[in-house]
C-alpha cells in the first residue's frame, strides 16, 4: 500500500483528494464563519447548540441530515452532487479502463430503504490518518460507538449524546501486562492507522507499525509493542476473532508482507504467516478455520488459520484491495477493492466470483454483514454507503448519499442500527440509521 508519514495527523485526506475541485466552494461561507479554525475535539464535546445536530423529524422537514445549509450556499445539493461526481479523484495503484470495471457488474435495482435516517451529531467527529484504511468506527450495541480522533480512541453514547475518553496514544504507553518472554514494548505518540472493538476488548494498529491492546474493564493498556522495526510497515488491519476451539484471538496485517496471531490473554505470538506482498486486510472465517488475505495484488487469498497454507486464489478484481467480510454462515466472501468493485465469493466454487458490485464514484474501502447475514454495506472513501439485500441475490440496494470522507461504518450487533464516521473539517460528524420494520403501528408513531 502507498506509504504516507503524516506529522500533521489530521486531514491528511486532502493531499490526495481534490474534493471540491471547484473555483467556488460550496461550503466557504460556513468555512469562513469558523476563521478557518478547527475545533478540537474536547471543545466540540463541550458544544451544547442543538442546531449543530439533525433529528429524523428535522429532516423529514426538509433539513439536510448533515446539516449543510444549501440555501446560503453557491451551488444547490444536486449540482454539487454531479460536479463533485464528474471532478472526484478515485486513487489507483494499477491502472484499468472504465470499461474493464464495468464488465460483468450485477444489474442492481437502487431505491430501497432498509435503514432510515435517526439522527446526525457533529459532537463527534472521526479523523482519518491514511487514505486506504478507513476501519476507525465500531459499534459493540447501538448505543456505545468507538471511534478514531486524533491521539484519542472515544466511546459516545448515541443514547445518552455523551462522550469519553477511553484511550489516550499521545504520550507514553506501557504494558500492564507482564509476561516471561513477552514482546511488550513501551510507545508514545502512536498514529492509529486502524482498530477493532470486540468481546470487550479493543485492538488499535498504527502508522509505524504498532500495536496496542487495551480491556475495555481494566484500567491502562493490557499489551503494546511494535510488531516490526521497519517504521514503513503500517499495521494496515486488526481482526478478532474466535479460533475453531473457541478462544478469542488476534490477526494484524502489516505492510511488512506478515501476517501475525496472537493469544487475548498473555499476549504471546502464536503464528507468524509470510506473503509475497504487503498485507492490507485479514478476515477470518465465522468458524475460525480460514482467514482472506489481501493485499498489494490484484488477487486476493484465502489461507488455513493454523498453518497459513493458501488453499484459494481468488482472481478477477483489477487493483489492490483493502477490505473483507465473511457472510455469517461462512459461505460467502466480500472483497472490496481499488477499483471501485466489492464481489461476493463462493467458497465452495473458487472459480470466479459469484457476483461484482460496483460502486459509484472510489475504492471499496469497507465492507460489513450484519450479524443475521440479512444485509451487506459497503462504503467508498467518501460521499456513498451501499446496503446490499441479501435475501434477494444482493439486487436490492439503498444508497446513502452524503458529503464528506468516511472514516468507518459498523452494524451493531443486534442488527438495529448503522453507524457512519464522517472526516470533515466542517460537517464532521456521526450517522446514525435505524433498521426499518415492517410494522405499521410502529411507523406511525415514529
Amino acid at each position: 500500500m502507498a506509504l504516507y508519514q503524516n506529522d500533521d495527523l489530521e486531514y491528511m485526506i486532502d493531499d490526495y483528494y481534490d474534493m471540491a475541485g471547484f473555483e467556488d466552494d460550496p461550503f466557504e461561507e460556513t468555512q469562513q464563519q469558523r476563521n478557518g479554525e478547527d475545533s478540537d475535539f474536547e471543545d466540540d464535546f463541550d458544544m451544547t447548540n442543538p442546531k449543530t445536530d439533525t433529528s429524523a423529524l428535522e429532516a423529514r422537514n426538509g433539513k439536510d441530515i448533515q446539516g449543510i445549509p444549501w440555501e446560503r450556499m453557491n451551488f444547490s445539493r444536486d449540482k454539487y452532487r454531479e460536479m463533485r461526481l464528474k471532478q472526484y479523484k478515485n486513487y489507483e495503484s494499477l491502472s484499468h479502463s472504465r470499461e474493464e470495471i464495468k464488465k460483468g457488474c450485477k444489474t442492481v435495482e437502487k431505491g430501497s430503504t432498509f435503514y432510515d435516517f435517526q439522527f446526525n451529531t457533529r459532537l463527534v467527529k472521526s479523523t482519518v490518518v491514511h487514505f486506504q484504511l478507513r476501519n476507525l468506527l465500531w459499534a459493540t450495541s447501538k448505543h456505545d460507538v468507538y471511534l478514531m480522533h486524533n491521539y484519542s480512541v472515544m466511546h459516545w453514547s448515541p443514547l445518552l449524546k455523551r462522550g469519553k475518553e477511553v484511550l489516550n496514544v499521545a504520550g507514553p504507553i506501557v504494558s500492564t501486562v507482564k509476561q516471561t518472554g513477552s514482546l511488550a514494548q513501551s510507545l508514545s505518540r502512536v498514529q492509529i492507522s486502524t482498530m477493532a472493538v470486540k468481546d470487550n476488548l479493543l485492538v488499535a494498529g498504527g502508522l509505524r507499525g504498532e500495536l496496542i491492546c487495551k480491556y475495555l474493564n481494566r484500567p491502562g493498556v493490557a499489551f503494546c509493542t511494535k510488531l516490526t522495526s521497519d517504521d514503513s510497515a503500517i499495521t494496515n488491519a486488526v481482526d478478532i476473532y474466535r479460533s475453531c476451539n473457541g478462544l478469542t484471538r488476534l490477526m494484524t496485517a502489516n505492510n511488512d508482507a506478515q501476517v501475525r496471531v496472537f493469544d487475548t490473554e498473555s499476549f504471546a505470538c502464536l503464528n507468524l504467516f509470510s506473503f509475497s506482498w504487503s498485507v492490507n486486510n485479514t478476515s477470518v472465517s465465522p468458524d475460525g478455520k480460514l482467514f482472506a488475505v489481501l493485499g498489494d495484488s490484484a488477487d486476493c487469498l484465502i489461507a488455513d488459520t493454523q498453518s497459513g497454507k493458501v488453499v484459494g486464489n481468488l482472481k478477477g478484481h483489477l487493483d489492490y484491495s483493502f477490505t473483507s467480510a465473511w457472510h455469517p454462515d461462512g459461505m460467502i466472501l466480500a472483497t472490496g477493492n481499488q477499483d471501485t468493485t466489492c464481489r461476493l465469493w463462493d467458497v465452495r466454487n473458487l472459480s470466479k466470483s459469484l457476483a461484482v458490485l460496483e460502486g459509484r464514484m472510489g475504492a471499496i474501502r469497507t465492507v460489513k454483514f450484519t450479524s443475521d447475514g440479512r444485509f451487506m454495506s459497503m462504503a467508498e472513501p467518501a460521499d456513498f454507503v451501499h446496503i446490499y439485500d441479501a435475501r434477494s441475490g444482493y439486487c436490492k440496494a439503498q444508497e446513502i448519499d452524503l458529503f464528506g470522507e468516511i472514516a468507518g461504518m459498523s452494524f451493531s450487533p443486534d442488527t438495529e442500527a448503522l453507524l457512519v464516521g464522517v472526516a470533515d473539517r466542517t460537517y464532521g460528524s456521526l450517522l446514525e440509521f435505524n433498521r426499518r420494520r415492517c410494522n405499521a403501528y410502529l411507523d406511525s408513531i415514529y
